[in-house]
């Protein structure tokens, strides 16, 4: 009698991303994902010891494929924005994997790559290396985040859209003016959540990238990633 197939770890994953692609995290298991695959769960669990383990696996890959020949250009601004955004597109093509990601991260090389780029360009932003921890932890959280709430957006059936657009516009154009005055005044030009979403994503970043930049301070030329000590070396030798 023929043995059952043996699955490698790659081959796994795959058949956990289309499984994923239309269901969620939390109605996904292994044992869906063994019957899928026509075994028992016992033999995925020599890969990954976890559903958990094995979701942010399947994280990580979408980091990794995001990743793939990415080369770092411009300023400190322009590298983590760009990185941000094709993280945004590699989720965007897998919109249902955005929320496994927002809720498990990941810990593998892509998520490496990514923490390590974004790190690089802080440094090279001027902050003090005490700061770049926390700079670094706001812009992934609001990253993640962004990309998130988009999927979420994105996953909805096209009669679902429709019907969250009427509701939209019911709750909107028919607003009580009276009691909410402030949305009957501007309700012609408030704009659904799914409007315009890669604007929205880029000025929100770049927000917060501002706001980095301005606590850099004005002695501190952008880019040129000297730290406090180093300008007070230069400062009183007018040497590095």
């Amino acid at each position: 009698m023929a043995g059952r197939r043996r699955w490698s770890t790659e081959e796994i994953l795959d058949a956990a991303a289309v499984l994923l692609r239309t269901s969620d995290a939390d109605s996904f298991s292994v044992r869906k994902l063994a019957a899928a695959l026509g075994t028992d769960s016992s033999s995925l669990y020599r890969h990954f010891r976890s559903k958990t383990e094995l979701l942010r696996a399947v994280a990580d890959r979408i980091l990794l494929s995001a990743m793939d020949g990415h080369h770092p250009e411009g300023d400190w601004k322009q590298r983590i924005t760009s990185l941000a955004l094709r993280v945004r597109e590699a989720f965007g093509q897998q919109p249902q994997l955005a929320a496994v990601w927002g809720r498990y991260a990941s810990s593998g090389t892509g998520s490496r790559l990514v923490m390590e780029e974004v790190l690089q360009a802080l440094r090279a932003a001027g902050l003090p290396d005490e700061e770049i921890p926390v700079r670094y932890h706001r812009i992934a959280v609001l990253i993640a985040a962004l990309i998130a709430s988009e999927a979420g957006v994105s996953t909805v059936t096209p009669e679902e859209y429709e019907q969250g657009m009427e509701l939209f516009r019911v709750a909107v154009l028919g607003a009580d003016p009276e009691r909410f005055p402030a949305l009957a005044h501007f309700a012609r030009d408030v704009r659904p959540l799914g409007a315009d979403r890669r604007a929205a994503f880029e000025e929100i970043l770049a927000a917060q990238l501002a706001h980095i930049e301005a606590a850099i301070g004005p002695s501190q030329p952008i880019g040129s990633g000297v730290s406090a000590n180093d300008r007070m070396t230069t400062d009183e030798t007018g040497v590095r």
